[in-house]
């Protein structure tokens, strides 16, 4: 949205279509953006008093078990929503760096997370995705249907 507002550009290039979609994407974001601080602060083990983000257990259950990192996801869904909104070159050449950045911080945050976590987290990265999302909930739709690979033991 600031990019939108900072540059001024919306729908530039009159594609109503991509503009829906890119609504749709920013609405996507919001999900994966602000559910993961209820998910975190119910399951993660956070101390009381503590942010969200310093859980003490994994969490790999709902959100997550969909995929490894939905707030990250969230940023990579609005630079790309905020560039089918806009459809600005400028606004496009914004939103690929922001969505590099993003990718790259979130491999930095599987390495914190195999750190603090070990092979609870090593085993976590096999079976859920990083950010695919759809991947993650046909993995889930899978895993319950009798008789899916790949359906986790306990």
């Amino acid at each position: 949205m600031i990019m939108i507002f900072l540059f001024g550009r919306y729908n530039e290039q009159g594609l109503d279509v991509l503009t829906y979609l890119g609504w749709c994407v920013w609405g996507l974001s919001v999900v994966f953006g602000f559910l993961p601080i209820l998910i975190l602060k119910r399951r993660g083990g956070v101390k009381k008093g503590k942010s969200y983000v310093h859980t003490e257990k994994l969490v790999d259950t709902g959100l997550y078990s969909i995929i490894r990192h939905p707030q990250y996801t969230a940023g990579i869904l609005l630079s790309a929503a905020l560039v089918l909104i806009s459809q600005n070159l400028l606004v496009l050449i914004l939103g690929a760096l922001m969505i590099l950045l993003l990718y790259i911080d979130i491999i930095l945050a599987d390495r914190h997370d195999v750190e603090k976590f070990g092979e609870e987290y090593r085993d976590y990265m096999k079976r859920v995705p990083r950010t695919n999302f759809i991947l993650g909930i046909i993995r889930v739709l899978f895993n319950k249907i009798p008789g899916g690979r790949n359906r986790r033991k306990g």
